[in-house]
């Protein structure tokens, strides 16, 4: 060995003996717990907040030097409270010490951090209890660039049993990550990827939404750039309090960039997967300076709603058709707001119908929904609950069977809060067809009101005010509806599957009901109603055929011959009426035919659709449009008031004569003539003054026994005449 490496041999092992001394130097005489005040000290010097060390300190020198805390807590910001806003049971940090002191290169040991309790919060301006501790003081002399040449490693980091709490008092919103335990791989200034990984719970409120989580990620530093990069970024876990069970989620992404400098992140599209759907998510960079608002376009892939009411634990409807509800696809773009989440280019494909426009989803309570949204064609009543199957052919309206009561969903509209507007091009509801239809839906604390809704309907209008009011324990359903101009022919083919009346058809109701379902509120509806038929054709009645038929079986001749198809013209037919618990009585229904007027009263019962009428038909004085009448037929037609009767179901009423005052009214008639034919033969009899007086009178007055007058034929008793023309009607309503 040649002398100047021994002399350096000797230099170094002096070396090691003096630090060695040094050391148990000071582990016999250092106490690092009595520098706890003046630590304590320098961070509220520093940071303006107390700093509390209530547990021990270590220290150890060699080969590592290692510092090891106890517990410790950091007081909060001012205007924030009394809780800290860090504590931790346990903080430890070891460096290599040769060679930070031969090489300058920080070789640092695993950092262990064990229950640390971090509480993070923003007041109602939107000041946070960290802003001062990030605000940037300006960089003295000498601290820029000091690092430069030197090496940086640290062998990893475990945190344990970590809670992160955010209360947002501006939003009300709280968020905490607990349980966590995160460990990170080796760390060093060349920047090279660490691998990381951790699980904690969550818990979000007030939305209860909760679960677990596990992460899985690549981080990579930059730390001359202030760059912290995230590779192959997974979370897969539970969530809780969205469903009726524990269901899967799981977020992904190839990478994200947060800029610490510019407090600027930036990603690469996202794979979410939550209650069974696939969503995609393309994420502008935002900032996080202040509130953090993202804004990103997503696209859902195709899921069925049927499924997400399972996993909600609603109960999927039952509808008409058992393939509505079954496929959705959503694209829009969404930006993150103070109080709601915007949804802005929206495409919703529900079915067979898509959806386009913007939507407004509230974030809390103080907010409301709100929708702007076009659709170009739905069939509702695929929606609809289905036909009750024990009802087919029943008789009911058209034959078509009776739905399943529709409920009014109290519990919702009570629930609901939002206002928007709905353009439709076509709908189909009832077997009605309804066009440009417009929609305006206002709901809020418990009242729900669609009003405007206006559409094209069967080459006329309707327009209309519908309002229900949940706020009480029974629902009240309100509604002022008119149409104009509608074509009876579509309307009876939609309503009733009959196609037995043309024309046009205007009228207006405002009505009133109370109930649970449509079925209670028809049954209670109260209010008024009118409309007005105009120039067309009932089919299937031919009522000046019936006249004549009836005056035939009356006179004891023979009837006429139909004309086929049997119908009936009209010009007018108006009424308007006062509805009482689903019953509507008209007093002034009045009817314009070509050959005469029908005018009476009548009820129509709106819940079981059926219709009793009182009529009387007046032949006019002249009837251009008869042919093939006699004269005396049009002598007794235009001379007589003729009683009908109208009954039945609404979709075809039954018009016939009223057989019983058309009997009453003959026998009335044959009574009055005899009464008068007695009267006359009577006063032909009567002797004149002159002429002498009978034998068989006595000063004047007829003797007891004096014999009466015979008649010349016998009379039929009225219990006869009745029965006479009541076999002539019979078999005239056949």
């Amino acid at each position: 060995m040649s002398r100047p490496t021994k002399i350096l041999a000797w230099l170094i092992a002096a070396f090691v003996a003096i630090f060695a001394l040094g050391a148990v130097f000071l582990l016999l005489f250092f106490d690092a717990n009595d520098f706890r005040e003046e630590i304590a000290s320098a961070v509220t010097k520093e940071t303006g907040r107390a700093l509390e060390i209530d547990g021990d300190v270590s220290i150890a020198l060699f080969p590592w030097l290692a510092i090891e805390v106890g517990h410790t807590t950091l007081g909060n910001a001012p205007g924030f409270g009394d809780k800290p806003f860090a504590e931790f049971d346990r903080a430890k940090l070891s460096i290599r010490l040769l060679p930070m002191l031969l090489r300058r290169e920080i070789a640092v040991g695993t950092a262990e951090l064990e229950t640390l309790k971090l509480n993070l919060q923003s007041d109602t301006k939107g000041r946070t209890n960290w802003d001062d501790l990030t605000a940037d003081k300006g960089a003295t002399d000498g601290e820029t660039g000091g690092a430069a040449g030197q090496r940086f490693e640290v062998s990893g980091v475990d945190v344990t049993n970590t809670t992160i709490t955010y209360d947002d008092r501006e939003s009300g919103d709280t968020y905490v990550l607990s349980e966590m335990n995160m460990q990170l791989g080796a760390l060093s200034a060349s920047g090279q990827p660490v691998p990381a990984k951790g699980r904690f719970r969550f818990d979000v409120q007030p939305d209860a939404i909760s679960g677990d989580a596990e992460i899985d990620t690549e981080l990579s530093f930059d730390l001359s750039n202030g760059v912290v990069v995230f590779d192959g970024l997974a979370v897969e876990g539970t969530v809780e309090g969205i469903a009726s069970s524990p269901t899967p989620m799981r977020f992904a992404t190839d990478r994200i960039e947060v800029q610490t400098v510019n407090e600027l992140v930036t990603m690469q599209p996202l794979d979410v997967r939550l209650l069974g759907i696939d969503i995609k998510a393309d994420v502008e960079p935002f900032s996080y300076q202040a509130e953090v608002r993202p804004k990103a376009a997503i696209q859902m892939d195709a899921f069925s709603p049927r499924s997400l009411m399972h996993l909600l634990d609603v109960e999927a409807p039952e509808t008409a058709d058992p393939g509505a509800l079954s496929r959705v696809i959503v694209d829009a773009d969404a930006a993150l707001k103070k109080n709601s989440i915007e949804l802005s280019n929206v495409v919703i494909k529900l079915d067979d119908t898509t959806f386009k426009g913007a939507l407004s989803v509230p974030r809390g309570s103080s907010s409301s929904y709100g929708f702007d949204l076009s659709a170009d064609r739905i069939n509702l009543d695929r929606y609809m609950a289905p036909v009750d199957a024990s009802t087919q052919g029943s008789g009911g309206s058209g034959g078509a069977g009776e739905s399943v009561p529709t409920e009014i969903p109290a519990d919702l509209i009570r629930s609901l809060q939002g206002r928007g507007k709905l353009l439709v091009a076509t709908a189909q509801l009832s077997g009605m067809e309804f066009e440009n239809v417009v929609l305006g839906v206002n709901a809020t604390n418990g009242r729900l009101r669609m009003h405007p809704v206006t559409a094209d309907l069967f080459g006329g209008s309707y327009s209309g005010d519908v309002r229900i009011d949940a706020t009480g324990a029974t629902p009240v359903l309100s509604v002022d509806e008119n149409i104009e101009g509608v074509d009876l022919v579509d309307l009876a083919r939609a309503m009733f599957n009959k196609e037995n009346i043309t024309g046009t058809i205007e009228g207006g109701f405002k009505l009133t009901g109370r109930g649970a379902d449509m079925v209670a509120i028809q049954r209670s509806l109260a209010g008024n109603m009118s409309f007005v038929l105009s120039d067309g054709t009932y089919e299937g009645t031919d009522i000046w055929y019936e006249l004549r038929r009836a005056r035939a079986l009356l006179k004891g001749g023979e009837a006429p011959t139909p004309e086929l198809p049997a119908q009936t013209k009209f010009s007018s037919v108006s009424a308007t009426g006062v509805v009482n618990n689903g019953v509507m009585r008209n007093e002034d229904l009045f009817a314009e035919l070509p050959y005469m007027q029908l005018s009476g009263r009548g009820d129509v019962d709106l819940a079981a659709a059926t219709v009793n009428y009182d009529l009387t038909a007046r032949v006019l004085e002249r009837p251009e449009s008869l042919q093939g009448v006699t004269a005396d037929e049009l002598d007794e037609f235009t001379e007589a008031v003729i009683p009908l009767k109208i009954t039945g179901p609404i979709s075809s009423p039954s018009v016939k004569p009223d057989i019983g005052k058309l009997v009453r009214g003959r026998i009335e008639e044959k009574i009055k003539d005899r009464f008068l034919d007695r009267l006359l033969r009577k006063k032909e009899q009567a002797p004149a003054d002159d002429e002498p007086q009978d034998e068989a009178t006595v000063d004047g007055e007829p003797e007891a026994e004096a014999v009466q007058e015979e008649p010349t034929e016998e009379e039929p008793a009225e219990e006869d005449l009745e029965d006479q023309l009541k076999d002539k009607l019979k078999g005239l309503f056949d």
